[in-house]
């Protein structure tokens, strides 16, 4: 792929060759083993920031994410079983239909998967668009995790499965574990940051895959974790990668 911005893995350092001064760049067959499936039921964040910590850049991600990031942010989505992702994301980001390139659909359905994984949309409020390329346009019917006092807008139903969990407001612990029913036990969630303290509020994140690239945003923007406050949770450095551009792709897990 002309132009792509090299990775290596710098930590758990791999053997070099004679004369190596510095690893050799990862191939994606590498990538995907280093961050692959696990072989249980497991939920995995992706967060891209800023050196300062900043979430967005003039409130998107997109301004923070550069080619090592999308390269990752690819594989991730290839590994899942489902993508959940909050309503409030979903708008702001204008989420597109969940697809893969042909490459990636192949290693799918090699390793026994459906050819795309299913988008999981968590709304408390259920202030979705069924028009919205995410809902209209999906491969797979996607599923809307909500609260029984919610009301659907028209037409959402006929473009989603509502999974209900609580009574006035998502039960997060229930809903992962109807989408487990379903057979989506490898869960990967792009966020956003209300959604990413709920779950550790709940202490039900496995894994963050975090992507740190060389740029400062200033004051402004938010964290990656936004809500209430939630107990101290120690999760272990896996991996540390870096691209030649200066960017990080750090895997915590537990």
């Amino acid at each position: 792929m002309s132009g792509r911005v090299d990775i290596h893995r710098l930590s758990p350092p791999p053997t070099a060759g004679p004369g190596d001064a510095r690893p050799a760049p990862l191939t994606d067959p590498e990538l995907t083993a280093l961050y692959d499936r696990a072989d249980r039921p497991h939920l995995r964040m992706n967060f891209v920031t800023s050196v300062d910590g900043a979430v967005s850049v003039d409130g998107y991600s997109a301004g923070l994410s550069g080619g090592p990031d999308k390269r990752v942010f690819g594989l991730l989505r290839m590994l899942c079983d489902g993508l959940l992702v909050a309503a409030g994301t979903l708008r702001q980001e204008a989420y597109r239909a969940l697809r893969l390139n042909e490459a990636r659909r192949a290693w799918r359905v090699g390793h026994g998967l459906p050819a795309y994984p299913t988008l999981v949309v968590v709304s408390g409020s259920l202030r979705l668009d069924p028009a919205q390329a995410a809902f209209a346009d999906a491969p797979v019917r996607p599923v809307v995790l909500t609260h029984e006092a919610a009301d659907p807008p028209p037409g959402l139903t006929d473009v989603a499965d509502l999974v209900r969990c609580g009574t006035d407001r998502v039960d997060l612990a229930a809903g992962l574990a109807v989408l487990r029913g379903r057979g989506l036990g490898q869960l990967l969630c792009e966020g956003g940051p209300q959604l990413f303290g709920a779950l550790t509020g709940a202490d039900l994140v496995d894994e963050v895959c975090l992507t740190v690239t060389p740029l400062l945003a200033g004051p402004g923007p938010g964290r990656i974790t936004a809500g209430e406050s939630s107990a101290l949770r120690r999760l272990p450095l896996r991996h540390v990668l870096a691209a030649d551009d200066g960017t990080l792709l750090l895997r915590y897990a537990r």
